[in-house]
């Protein structure tokens, strides 16, 4: 078997085994327009520690996304598919959000992480 052959055999064979982890950025998929602005909107903000990130889930029959609270004071929020704010989940000054999805963080499932800020 000639070398290339063998390096060739041998990336695929590496790259099979790298499927990744529930976690892991979703950029086979592709993001609605909507969620492009709010990355772009998050871009402009100062870096978050924790890094800002937004993460798609199965939530009572529907895809959602969540980007996390960046603070203790501020509200995390929850889009529905086609971008309008479903709720907001946690955060805030009580610490539980709004209070129109008390049961999120429960009943969520299938996590993916569409985008995490790579600036951290």
């Amino acid at each position: 078997m000639s070398r290339v052959l063998k390096l060739a055999l041998l990336i695929l064979v590496l790259s099979a085994g790298c499927g990744g982890s529930p976690a892991a950025p979703d950029s086979a998929t592709a993001s609605p327009a909507w969620l492009t602005t709010v990355i772009r909107q998050l871009e402009t903000q100062p870096v978050a520690n924790p890094p800002a990130s937004i993460t798609r889930y199965e939530y009572k029959g529907d895809t959602v996304y969540f980007v996390p609270q960046r603070c203790c004071d501020v509200m995390s929020v929850v889009y529905r598919s086609d971008g309008a704010v479903m709720c907001r989940a946690d955060g805030g000054l009580a610490g539980t959000g709004d209070g129109r999805c008390p049961d999120f963080f429960a009943e969520r499932r299938n996590e993916r992480i569409v985008w995490r800020d790579p600036r951290s």
